[in-house]
């Protein structure tokens, strides 16, 4: 497990005068008993376990008497192609408060099911709260430089306009059982009196009315903010360009999502007609 296999289990060594004879894919065959596809380890699920475990295999449906602490985000690996860590989200829930924990590979048990030595489990010699204690894993070098780049360009742009209003930003959220719709794809019947939700899922409003370009196609939503039984309620204009639309997969249920508080909202210009 110390050498991570990219999915072509082929790699090129290219080192000055050895690049003509080195300039070809190596054969390599994969070892099921020993090797992980990188692919296959980001993701797999991380356990603890209350008993010391000394065997390499388990009874079937052995993860069920132990803890689920979170899962494998990410793989810190050496030029040398030596994984130096697994990065582990632990806590949190839907990925909303996950914190990352870096982990050497020999703090990690693989352990096999009796008679199905497909199925494998990752475990550790830690408890939760040890997990959840430890020290919070930050992503530095040239991938935060970057980030913090883009976040300066991002601050330093124009805001977009509707008029003489900043628009707001379209949330970048996902959520389980969900897909982001289009407008073209939803009816003014879909829209109408749906609530409206922060990035938190907190409701911040209700779409009251819906504004039509001159060929009836959907422009504008006009969020009621605030107010009590529809009395004492500011109307605000927006553009879908700052709203998602997410439609669930089952039942088509639509919620319509906002980068903003109520508070935030209803310090929006308000809508006249």
């Amino acid at each position: 497990m110390k050498k991570l296999l990219a999915t072509t289990a082929a790699a090129l060594l290219i080192s000055g005068p050895a690049f003509a004879d080195a300039n070809a894919s190596m054969t390599y065959e994969f070892q099921e008993q020993n090797d992980f596809f990188a692919s296959t380890l980001i993701g797999m699920r991380v356990y603890t376990s209350e008993e010391e475990l000394e065997a390499e295999t388990v009874a079937a449906n052995a993860n069920d008497n132990w803890n689920d602490i979170g899962e494998i985000n990410d793989l810190i690996v050496s030029q040398d192609g030596d994984v130096q860590a697994a990065i582990v989200g632990v806590g949190g829930f839907l990925g909303l408060g996950e914190r990352d924990v870096a982990l050497s590979m020999d703090q990690i048990k693989v352990m096999r099911e009796d008679n199905n030595a497909e199925n494998r489990f990752l475990v550790v010699a830690m408890t939760k709260e040890q997990l959840e204690n430890a020290p919070v894993f930050e992503r530095t070098s040239d991938e935060t430089m970057q980030t913090e780049e883009a976040e300066t360009q991002m601050s330093d742009a124009e805001p977009r306009m509707d008029g003489d209003r900043p628009m707001l930003n379209k949330p970048e959220i996902e959520r389980e059982g969900y897909q982001e719709a289009s407008i073209d794809q939803l009816s003014a019947e879909d829209l109408q009196g749906k609530y409206v939700y922060g990035s938190n899922d907190e409701t911040v409003g209700e779409i009251g009315e819906l504004l039509l370009t001159d060929s009836g196609e959907i422009d504008k939503a006009i969020i009621n903010v605030g107010g009590f039984l529809g009395l004492g309620e500011k109307p605000v204009a927006v553009t879908f360009d700052e709203l998602k639309l997410m439609r669930a997969a089952e039942d088509s249920d639509v919620r319509v999502y906002i980068d903003a508080s109520q508070e935030a909202l209803s310090e929006q210009p308000e809508y006249e007609g």
